[in-house]
């Protein structure tokens, strides 16, 4: 559970502003996200090697 300390005088919507970035720092949606459905392990790292080769060719051709 986040916690967010209210200081004397300050407004409350620069807390809230506080409690969304706490949250979205936590990664928190991502975890829910990512736990939706189960990937065998082998699965993921086949998307890892795929993601990679992705990003070797992208750079390959834009990178010159």
């Amino acid at each position: 559970m986040l916690i967010i300390d209210v200081k004397d005088g300050e407004n409350i919507d620069r807390a809230l502003k506080r409690y969304k970035r706490k949250y979205r720092d936590t990664k928190i949606m991502q975890e829910i996200r990512k736990r939706r459905e189960y990937k065998k392990p082998s699965v993921n790292r086949r998307n890892e090697i795929l993601k990679a080769q992705y990003k070797n060719e992208k750079l390959r051709t834009f990178g010159n």
